[in-house]
């Protein structure tokens, strides 16, 4: 009845209060797209768990499995990333009286800025995902973008998104590992990442092929998650938090904000400027994931979303309308939720360590 019921008909709903029937209504349609991306999900879970040491596996081998990795977890995560957060799969420092929408926007829009970019600048986007700020910067700065992306499932569905919205014919994708681009040296006149080169297995040598296909005197902007200077490796609950995070995200290994900055200098980068973005904002950037904080834009986020979500999903799984084993893809995604709450508000996690750094003109 919660998959399928459109408040027309069901006693439930049949309430004389306006704002529970919306509440109704939108948990019902919730559930009818969870079974569908579950059924998805289920399919891909199974392979992508092998690779992460939570599971038993070694953090050599997820290395060394980078690229199938990642590949597997974005299978199985980009329906549920678009169902529930928008085109821009990353998060934000956010202002007071700010959407999540608004945040996202104005992080990208922020970049950009921080890029200098000019129209007609030729941009790279490194693991650009299904091209949500990938568009939204190529209409900002009137700039021409092109998305690096390994995934098929991502690349085809950002293409689409594309064209409609009449960037198809300025903006486009490439499938490629970001450890060795299809670019010749000093193509283009910008480069940035968002929340993507954290997937690489050796962050200098994935700054590096940047650096080459980077024109001499241009910048490359990112945004990287790290482990910040609060982190304790001795510590049995940071590292558990760590373990969550790299297991829910596709991770292979979370670097500090110190290395990071190293491996961008051995790169040969010179660097501007470096910020933990987290360390002022007025609102904390995992407030959208905070089961203690409620809206109905989050409302599977909060802790009465989640028992109803995992009780739907039993039930689903036990009658047949959702695939064996739905239930750990479900508990998979929330336990990612729980690692990325608990590691901001114990501060030994950042999704916005941001740097600018640029490419002498002369080596």
């Amino acid at each position: 009845m919660f998959v399928f019921c459109l408040c027309t008909r069901c006693r439930i709903c049949r309430v004389s209060s306006f704002p529970v029937l919306l509440l109704f209504m939108f948990i019902h349609l919730s559930y009818f797209f969870l079974v569908l991306l579950l059924i998805l999900g289920q399919f891909f879970f199974t392979r992508y768990e092998k690779y992460h040491g939570y599971y038993g596996g070694k953090e050599e081998s997820r290395k060394s499995n980078y690229t199938d990795m990642v590949n597997k977890y974005y299978d199985l995560a980009t329906s549920f990333y678009e169902y529930g957060w928008g085109e821009s799969f990353h998060f934000a420092h956010r202002w007071n009286g700010e959407s999540l929408r608004e945040s996202i926007k104005r992080h990208e829009h922020f970049l950009a800025l921080q890029l200098e970019l000019k129209p007609g600048m030729k941009v790279l986007d490194v693991g650009c995902g299904i091209g949500g700020p990938l568009r939204e910067i190529a209409r900002f700065s009137s700039t021409s973008v092109t998305g690096l992306n390994n995934n098929d499932y991502q690349i085809t569905r950002g293409k689409a998104l594309n064209r409609s919205v009449g960037l198809g014919a300025t903006c486009d994708f490439v499938k490629a590992d970001f450890m060795k681009m299809p670019f010749s040296d000093n193509t283009f006149d910008a480069v940035y990442a968002i929340e993507a080169t954290c997937h690489a297995p050796d962050p200098v040598g994935c700054y590096k092929e940047i650096y080459r296909v980077l024109k001499p005197g241009q910048c490359f902007a990112v945004y990287e998650w790290c482990i910040t200077d609060h982190y304790d490796p001795n510590n049995a609950t940071h590292k558990r938090i760590k373990d969550e995070i790299e297991l829910g995200n596709g991770l292979p290994d979370i670097r500090s904000t110190r290395q990071c900055l190293q491996a961008v200098k051995d790169a040969g980068f010179e660097v501007i400027w470096d910020k933990d973005l987290a360390e002022d904002s007025p609102l904390p950037w995992y407030l959208p994931l905070d089961p203690s904080r409620f809206s109905l834009s989050s409302f599977r986020l909060t802790t009465v979303g989640r028992i109803i979500t995992r009780n739907m999903v039993k039930v689903l799984e036990y009658v047949g309308l959702a695939p064996e084993g739905s239930q750990r893809v479900s508990s998979f995604l929330e336990k990612a939720a729980e690692g990325l709450v608990e590691g901001g508000k114990k501060e030994i996690f950042t999704p916005v360590y941001f740097f600018v750094v640029r490419k002498p003109l002369s080596e």
